[in-house]
């Protein structure tokens, strides 16, 4: 697999422009607190110009990140708690220019799939409010300027988010300044169903643009519904990981079969396990892959993953303390280090689930030092 290092964040994402040059997606898998968000920025940054003879500052990223959903913040109405409402930063790019293409109908469109709550845009005022309808007794009544959850809200704005990107992708006139759409993380708030409708509708509607388009993501089941979606639309996968010792950040193609989550998990352990630096966690960590592997292969239980040895009557053994130990409110914040016997049962089972299950093992190599 092909592997590049940038030395910070910045060079990366003006490589991830240049390989733009010539592909139309750029998906990018890692996991949290690799620096997706600062990456989004760090890209839309280089697209930020100053126009010497009037100071106007242009742009030519529409983004969805953290920073995005920080556009809308609540007046909870805290005198009378009454009058709740979601106030939008009218001086964003974001919302120039809104008006007169029925933008409420298109995000109404969108929420209707995700939610039941019901809104208005005050576009003069620059806030929005929200409504429920109720059952009360045999009546239906409506609830007016109702707090929406923080999951609620996080559906409204991602969906207030593709209706701006259409209009972008449909080169209304506002929004003629979009050269690239980039989208970090937009499905933290969803389950796994809705997870894939929103990668299969997200990937029709790049499919239909000829935006350039850049998805970061630490959601394995979201970039691979993704790179499968958007297998025939010139698309690059990348992994992306960070070197703590010397800061410097690398990226690797994901292969035909994109980086699944439990790889990254294995190689993780196989390291811990190698090392001898081994604490309580990666037994939770462990059970994690045997109970996903167990209900792969269609069994109940997570024990028939464990390989039983000639001293471990009927793997007794090691499932007992495989329950104890992932079950004993041991936390990665207050990491505790094994005891020795314990370590030695770990590797056990750890060693046996790779002899049973066979993964490529050049996958692990540079942790085992092959």
């Amino acid at each position: 697999m092909s592997s590049r290092t940038f030395p910070n964040l910045k060079k990366l994402a003006q490589h991830m422009r240049d390989v733009l040059g010539d592909k139309k997606c750029y998906l990018v898998f890692a996991h949290n607190g690799i620096g997706k968000t600062r990456l989004s920025c760090a890209f839309k940054d280089l697209g930020k110009k100053t126009i010497h003879e009037t100071g106007e500052k242009t742009a030519d990223t529409l983004y969805y990140n953290a920073f995005t959903e920080d556009l809308f913040t609540w007046n909870n109405d805290l005198d009378g708690d009454t009058d709740r409402r979601l106030i939008i930063n009218k001086d964003s790019r974001f919302f120039s220019g809104l008006e007169g293409f029925a933008i409420e109908t298109r995000i109404r469109d969108l929420l209707n799939i995700y939610a039941d709550f019901k809104f208005k845009i005050m576009y003069d005022e620059g806030y929005v409010v929200f409504s429920r309808e109720v059952k009360k007794g045999n009546d239906t009544v409506t609830e007016d300027h109702i707090k929406i959850s923080r999951g609620e809200e996080n559906i409204f704005i991602w969906c207030f988010f593709l209706a701006v990107a259409q209009l972008a992708i449909d080169k209304e006139s506002a929004y003629s300044w979009v050269k690239y759409i980039y989208i970090d993380d937009p499905i933290s708030s969803l389950d796994d169903n809705n997870v894939v409708a929103v990668a299969c509708h997200l990937a029709r509607l790049l499919k239909s643009s000829d935006i350039k388009t850049i998805i970061s993501t630490h959601h394995t089941l979201f970039f691979n519904v993704m790179y499968n979606e958007l297998k025939g639309a010139d698309v690059v996968k990348r992994f992306l990981s960070k070197n703590n010792e010397n800061g410097k950040y690398a990226t690797r193609d994901t292969g035909d079969t994109p980086f699944f989550h439990h790889v990254a998990l294995l190689k993780q352990l196989i390291e811990a396990a190698d090392s001898g630096k081994l604490y309580t966690y990666h037994f939770n960590v462990l059970r994690n892959i045997l109970e996903k592997t167990a209900a792969f292969h269609g069994f109940d239980k997570f024990s028939a993953c464990i390989k039983q040895k000639e001293t471990d009557l009927g793997g007794a053994i090691h499932l007992r303390m495989s329950n104890l130990l992932s079950h004993g409110g041991y936390s990665i914040f207050e990491p505790l280090e094994m005891v020795e016997d314990n370590k030695r049962i770990f590797r056990e089972i750890l060693d046996g689930f790779l002899e049973t299950y066979k993964f490529n093992e050049e996958l692990f190599a540079r942790e085992r030092g092959k």
